[in-house]
């Protein structure tokens, strides 16, 4: 798991994760394994998006000015009313046009509904930012080294969850060429053997 991943995992563990389970409806299991997919969905979108050089100067300028981090020091008070953070705008951003079909995905390869799944990511999304404001702010990233970093989760993730990470290409890769889900609900089921 790379550390980005990582850090978002651990903080929405234990009583964080009831709260996630209980604000959509689902069980714990079913909100942990929606955040172990999620997370690294946005952070590939991030990778994926930043590869632009104006894509990156554009990242690095809302993590600077809107996710310094801080977000990531009251986990508890954030899921309390995560709307504040506007999720939504963030996943806009994110995945464009792409979202509703990441969101059926995410529903589908989670065992959730697309409803859920939505409100799941529009949670998430804060928190990633938040933790990319915290990098980026701890090692003086410029645009080029933020892609860099992000570049660098993907690899490391590709790495440690060689079927996960599949799986995640797919999400936003069949949002691009229209193909069928078929792949994904392969991939989906040998990430959750």
């Amino acid at each position: 798991m790379n550390a980005i991943t990582q850090i978002i995992t651990q903080q929405l563990g234990g009583s964080a994760a009831r709260a996630l389970a209980q604000r959509f409806g689902i069980s714990e299991t079913t909100a942990n394994t929606a955040v172990q997919i999620g997370v690294p969905l946005i952070l590939a979108a991030l990778a994926r998006n930043a590869s632009q050089p104006q894509e990156a100067q554009n990242l690095h300028q809302a993590v600077a000015n809107d996710h310094d981090g801080s977000i990531l020091d009251n986990i508890g008070g954030y899921l309390q009313s995560p709307q504040t953070a506007d999720g939504s705008a963030i996943l806009g951003h994110v995945f464009g046009t792409q979202r509703p079909a990441i969101e059926n995905n995410l529903a589908q390869a989670a065992g959730m509904d697309q409803s859920s799944a939505a409100g799941l990511l529009e949670t998430l999304a804060p928190l990633v930012m938040g933790s990319l404001g915290k990098a980026q702010h701890e090692n003086a990233l410029d645009p080029s080294g933020l892609s860099d970093l992000l570049r660098n989760q993907q690899e490391e993730a590709r790495t440690s969850s060689p079927d996960a990470m599949s799986m995640l290409s797919s999400m936003l890769d069949q949002n691009k060429d229209g193909s069928s889900m078929d792949d994904l609900q392969r991939m989906a089921a040998s990430f959750f053997k």
